[in-house]
């Protein structure tokens, strides 16, 4: 498909993204990775580089790489090496990053997900563990800073992509994907506000068919709408600058979200600018097949096996089922929703519209959505639909008083009851029916004369006017057989 382009450029968006991951200790020590302790509370000797102290590898973070691995159908290198990356910062205690260069333990994967209802895939070049540096603290208050070494040796996934992405759609599509699978199988918390998933955008624009452009690199961006207005305002900016007859100088940049621009932080490094070597300290790491088959073994339904299953089990189309695994609480409403009501497609199109439509609107979890409308009540409603006694208006208005007041069916004698109650159940009494359509046909000629003549228009129009009679309550597809019959 031809990529879109602004004001003449191709937009090539690569990503960096750093997962923490979900251990109790730390990547190369036992201290604690809890959030939110004293500053320098929770960094040992081991974190502050003491001399005489060693790195030993924390077993569970390796797990959670392998983990990834499987869910991005990599490959799991059987045998990886640290490196040593050199930087001088006031937060980095060692005065180097221990990291994976050469050899990471995660090589290749795809990331595929929906815009809109196109299918897009962004490869993955390698996802690597490293350790996390420290943070600085600036007091501007008192003109002062200072340094907080809690997150010194957190362990981090560093998932890095091909330069595939031609949007800012495409990034933030791209960026909720990847955070729903790794807190799908658990191995991060996807806490973007705490720093739990931090994204870096490398963005560039070039003339189609040109080579790749010089690209800036947009560090921390730490929620999706930031994300979307940052990528969209480095975009305008590098076009503007070409067009002004500039060249776009390597660099990394730091969004304000206050002023909505991107600024100048650095020139960006290149790799040999860390000098890497292998840490001394560390011996390779070996991952022999037996433990990755573990961990598959030991590993939840993936969320594209998952939506295998929906399409081959209950024949939905692959879009639905794509979006209804969008998080394990919707994928197992769905479920239930579709035993209650066996109904499987019209269970996808009212979790994924009227009910997703409220959850969304009111800015809710999953968790909290379903105490609104369990799963079975919603089947209850739907199957109304499929016997007759509710038109689909009819179930809507019967969803939003039930969402409302947060109502629960006790058995379908229930919502029988509260169906009457509300004046919503479908006419099905077909002599009432057709006394309406004879008064409907009698008071409407000109539109019967129209339908004979050929326009279907027309006839939808009486149809319009049947309904309106009926006060919505008759069954449309009786309404359009008994019409057919009185004008044939």
């Amino acid at each position: 498909m031809t990529a879109k382009l602004i004001q003449g450029y191709e937009v090539v968006i690569g990503f960096e993204t750093h997962a923490q991951l979900a251990t109790n200790s730390k990547i190369f020590s036992r201290a604690s990775t809890a959030f939110g302790a004293e500053p320098n509370t929770q960094a040992c000797a081991v974190d502050l580089a003491l001399p005489g102290t060693l790195p030993v590898m924390n077993r569970k973070a390796v797990e959670c790489a392998i983990q990834l691995g499987l869910a991005l159908g990599s490959q799991i290198a059987p045998r990886s090496i640290f490196a040593r990356k050199n930087y001088f910062y006031p937060d980095l205690p060692k005065g180097y990053q221990i990291s994976q260069f050469e050899i990471p333990v995660v090589q290749g994967g795809e990331v595929s997900f929906f815009l809109g209802e196109e299918k897009k895939t962004v490869r993955l070049v390698r996802a690597h563990l490293e350790e996390d540096a420290g943070k600085s603290l600036h007091e501007d208050f008192i003109g002062q800073s200072g340094i907080d070494l809690n997150r010194a040796g957190t362990p981090l996934l560093e998932i890095v992509t091909e330069p595939d992405i031609r949007s800012t759609e495409e990034a933030v599509a791209y960026a909720k994907e990847l955070h729903k699978i790794v807190t799908w199988i658990g191995i991060c918390d996807g806490n973007m506000q705490e720093g739990s998933f931090r994204c870096d955008a490398n963005v560039s624009v070039r003339k189609p068919g040109q080579p790749l452009g010089t690209r800036r690199e947009i560090k921390n961006l730490n929620s999706f709408k930031f994300m979307q207005q940052a990528i969209d305002y480095e975009i305008r900016w590098q076009i503007d600058q070409i067009e002004d007859g500039h060249a776009i100088q390597q660099a990394t940049v730091l969004f304000n979200p206050d002023t909505g621009e991107t600024r100048a932080m650095r020139t960006k490094e290149d790799a040999a600018d860390y000098r890497y070597f292998p840490d001394p300290d560390l011996p390779p790491l070996v991952v022999a097949p037996e433990w990755v088959e573990q961990v598959r073994a030991e590993m939840v339904e993936l969320p594209r096996v998952m939506a295998a299953r929906f399409v081959a089990d209950y024949g939905l189309p692959e879009y639905d089922a794509t979006t209804l695994t969008q998080s394990q609480g919707m994928a197992a409403y769905f479920e239930e929703t579709a035993k209650a009501c066996g109904q499987p497609k019209l269970a996808s199109n009212w979790v994924m519209g009227e009910f997703s439509r409220r959850m969304n609107a009111e800015e809710l979890s999953i968790d909290q959505a379903i105490k609104k409308v369990r799963a079975s009540d919603l089947g209850v409603v739907i199957k109304q639909i499929v016997d007759g006694q509710l038109s689909t208006s009819g179930a809507k208005t019967l969803f939003n008083h039930v969402w409302e007041r947060g109502l629960q069916f006790i058995a379908p004698e229930g919502i029988s009851s509260m169906i009457d109650q509300l004046g919503l159940r479908q006419m099905n009494d077909s002599g009432a029916l057709e006394k309406i359509i004879d008064e409907v046909i009698t008071a409407n000629p000109a539109n019967v004369e129209q339908y004979r003549a050929g326009k279907d228009k027309a006839f939808n129009a009486l149809v319009g006017q049947v309904m309106k009679a009926s006060k919505g309550k008759a069954n449309p597809q009786q309404v359009n057989d008994l019409l057919k019959a009185k004008l044939a």
